[in-house]
């Protein structure tokens, strides 16, 4: 795999830590058209904030990415969003908001209404192009916008 090493500046949320969150976009990798084991641990370790109540209500949205087309990408938006409605969360998908970059067939790309994405390549060698990342950039300023106006509510 060529996934990229971690970074130290890049801060890494606790379960507790969602319930302070106005909204959370949750991005992962799919493994066989599911979420990867390690983000279902991190949402199996929920269960206080299910119990409690503390996330309903909240925003939430998905991106992805997978090794190939057809490695999942929309299967993997749909399962997650079983975890989101058990927490009551306000499921936010990036739907066509990005209008002409949704519809272009020109090259491959990830993504769909569910959520932005990417192809990493089967052995995790493909970056995102730039059509990838600027569905990216328009779904977080998207669901920024929608979390905005929810919480002022």
């Amino acid at each position: 795999m060529h996934a990229a090493p971690g970074r130290e500046d890049h801060p890494v949320i606790t379960a507790r830590q969602l319930a302070e969150a106005d909204g959370v976009l949750f991005g992962f990798p799919t493994r066989f058209g599911m979420m990867a084991a390690q983000m279902k641990a991190f949402f199996d370790s929920t269960g206080g904030l299910w119990q409690e109540g503390s996330l309903a209500g909240k925003p939430a949205g998905v991106f992805f990415a997978t090794g190939t087309q057809g490695g999942g990408q929309e299967t993997t938006a749909l399962t997650a969003v079983t975890q989101l409605t058990h927490h009551g969360m306000i499921f936010v998908p990036v739907g066509y908001t990005h209008g002409a970059g949704m519809f272009a067939m020109d090259e491959v790309k990830g993504g769909s209404p569910y959520g932005a994405g990417t192809f990493a390549g089967a052995d995790g060698s493909r970056t995102p192009t730039d059509a990838e990342l600027a569905l990216g950039a328009h779904q977080g300023k998207y669901f920024a916008g929608i979390a905005k106006k929810l919480k002022a509510v």
